[in-house]
């Protein structure tokens, strides 16, 4: 079983709350997201694995059971070009739970007007693999968000 952590301190909200139909109508998979505090701060990993897909707004990391865990920093922020985000890892880089994956400010991103909540989503994963999924209460990073089995 995999613990998926949270990569960023805030509330945690639900996939149903995300202001973007494709994250909440878990069309590209079960999880949960996460409203940031609004202020500069580093995204970690959710897991222990390989960056699969790394934007600057959005990185992949899949754990040694094959689990892919996608965090995506705000919605439409692929529009900021990169824009007020600075990657701290690259692509096919090994990172452990926890390490910090990408620098970016929650603040910006709304002052840019775009929505900074932060779906983290268990891809190819079915709702039912899930479980103790947190959906509405303060995180910090690291703290668990959701069991894989």
């Amino acid at each position: 079983m995999t613990s998926v952590t949270s990569p960023l301190a805030g509330r945690a909200i639900g996939l149903a709350a995300v202001p973007d139909p494709v994250f909440s109508g878990a069309m590209v998979g079960p999880g949960t997201a996460i409203d940031p505090a609004r202020e500069p701060s580093e995204a970690v990993s959710p897991v222990d694995g390989v960056v699969v897909s790394l934007h600057p707004h959005a990185y992949v990391v899949v754990d040694a059971e094959g689990h892919g865990v996608l965090t995506h920093l705000g919605i439409d922020t692929v529009q900021l070009n990169g824009e007020g985000f600075e990657l701290l890892v690259a692509k096919g880089d090994t990172v452990t739970r926890g390490q910090a994956m990408v620098k970016w400010n929650p603040a910006a991103v709304e002052a840019a007007g775009k929505s900074p909540v932060c779906p983290v989503v268990a891809l190819e994963a079915t709702a039912d693999a899930l479980s103790g999924v947190r959906e509405a209460d303060e995180v910090k990073a690291g703290d668990v968000l959701f069991h894989w089995a």
